[in-house]
C-alpha cells in the first residue's frame, strides 16, 4: 500500500515521504495513529501544493531579507562607551550594546547572537561586525565606538 507520511517514523521515513509499505503496517500502526495517510491522487496532489507554498514562503522571506542586507551594508553604528583618555575602554562593547543600538539608529530589530564581532572591542574608534539576518544572507556593518563624556566633575582637594 502507497502511503504519505504525515510526520518523521524513526526507521520508516520523513514527513512528505511517499512510500510502500505492507498492508498490515499501514491498516495497524500508521494509520491509526495518524502518522500517514493513503497516497491517493488528491492527497499527493495537496502535499505538492503545500510544498509549492513553503517554498514559495521561503523564497519571499530571503529576497527581503537580501534586501535589507543590501540597505544596511556598510551603514555605520555608533556606540558610547566608558573609557580611558588613552581611548581604552574599562569593559568591550557587547553584541547585546550592538543590538540595541541598531534598533535605536537604524530601526533594525536583531537578536544579540546574530551580531558577529571579528574579535573584542575593547578600544574606541572604528571596527566591523557582521549581521546574520537568515541563513546565507549577512550584512557587514561599520562600529564607531566613541568615549562617553563624565557627567560628574572631579574637584578633590
Amino acid at each position: 500500500m502507497k502511503v504519505i507520511l504525515l510526520q518523521d517514523i524513526k526507521g520508516t521515513g520523513k514527513k512528505d515521504q511517499i512510500l510502500e509499505v505492507s498492508d498490515g503496517f499501514a491498516r495497524n500502526y500508521l494509520l491509526p495513529r495518524k502518522a500517514a495517510i493513503e497516497a491517493t491522487a488528491g492527497a499527493l496532489n495537496s502535499i505538492e501544493k503545500s510544498k509549492a507554498a513553503a517554498q514559495h514562503r521561503e523564497d519571499v522571506k530571503k529576497s527581503g531579507a537580501e534586501a535589507k542586507a543590501r540597505e544596511l551594508k556598510g551603514k555605520v553604528v555608533t556606540v558610547s562607551a566608558r573609557g580611558g583618555e588613552s581611548g581604552k575602554l574599562y569593559g568591550a562593547v557587547t553584541t547585546d550594546q550592538i543590538a540595541e543600538a541598531l534598533k535605536a539608529q537604524h530601526g533594525v530589530e536583531c537578536d544579540k547572537r546574530k551580531i558577529e564581532l571579528d574579535e573584542p572591542v575593547k578600544s574606541a574608534g572604528q571596527s566591523t561586525f557582521t549581521i546574520k539576518l537568515l541563513a546565507g544572507v549577512s550584512a557587514r556593518m561599520i562600529l564607531n565606538v566613541v568615549l562617553e563624556k563624565k557627567g560628574h566633575s572631579e574637584s578633590r582637594q
